[in-house]
């Protein structure tokens, strides 16, 4: 029922990620792990290369279509991977590999959502930095995986339309700021009644805004968008005092009132 986790594979050693992984989907967690052709492995290449083509000897003699199944692609390495540290045999084990999607690449919808790493998994933050490591999608193109050209294809495209729409949509950002200072004087008023309650108006935006020097830099930098922030924290955390004090004076009135209303009749 929660959202699932998505995970950028960029970056991250194979194993440690699993080992993570593994642990979220046996709590319940839903999790997608995406761009795991740029999973890393410790040990420089020639060293992995052999090591996996020892495991591809590993096979059934009187049928190989019984398994050891060895998979080639990327995401399904790391899906044996953490298939390995999961109880997959048991109903428990079955249901958490369900909760469990694996990709190369970052395919829609999960292109526009925000992605999320693990620090204890992360190759710059275990490895010492003279240490040899490799891409998993090198080792797997050495070893029969025929789409990695593919995959760098579609994500040459990927970043490049992420980038446009993130140019887009800084330029409305602007617009929309210019906007906001534009009609500050003439929404005023009810800024200054909806001020009274405690609410954040636009009209920090005109007061704190400091002149800008050219046409082109009229939008504040991230010094200045950071001082209009907390002159609008300061603002809106003394109107809502404000206003709490004026709820206490009416309350003590009111009791005051009470007090002094005779309860009982006359003799």
């Amino acid at each position: 029922s929660r959202k699932p986790i998505l995970i950028d594979g960029r970056g991250h050693l194979l194993g440690r990620l699993a080992s993570v992984v593994a642990k979220q989907i046996l709590s319940g967690r839903s999790v997608v792990v995406v761009r795991c052709e740029d999973l890393q492995l410790s040990g420089h290449f020639f060293r992995n290369k052999i090591k996996f083509l020892a495991y591809l000897r590993k096979r059934c003699n009187v049928n190989p279509a019984r398994g050891p199944f060895h998979f080639r692609a990327p995401s399904r390495m790391l899906w044996k991977a953490i298939r390995g540290m999961v109880p997959h045999k048991t109903k428990r084990g079955q249901n958490a590999l369900r909760h469990l999607k694996v990709y190369e690449g970052i395919p829609p919808p999960f292109d526009r959502q925000k992605r999320l790493v693990v620090p204890i998994a992360l190759r710059q933050l275990c490895l010492r930095p003279d240490r040899k490591y490799c891409s998993v999608d090198r080792v797997a193109h050495e070893v029969g995986w025929k789409y990695r050209d593919v995959v760098n294809n579609l994500e040459a495209k990927r970043k490049i339309k992420a980038r446009l729409s993130y140019l887009h949509k800084k330029k409305l950002k602007k617009i929309t700021w210019k906007a906001r200072v534009a009609v500050a004087d003439s929404i005023k008023p009810q800024n200054e009644v909806l001020k009274q309650y405690g609410y954040l108006t636009s009209e920090f935006e005109k007061k704190y805004a400091r002149p800008a020097t050219s046409a082109t830099s009229s939008k504040p930098g991230k010094r200045e968008r950071q001082d209009l922030y907390l002159a609008a924290k300061a603002e809106r955390k003394a109107s809502r005092l404000e206003a709490k004090k004026l709820g206490k004076v009416v309350k003590r009135k009111s009791k005051a009132k009470a007090k002094a209303k005779p309860t009982g009749k006359s003799a």
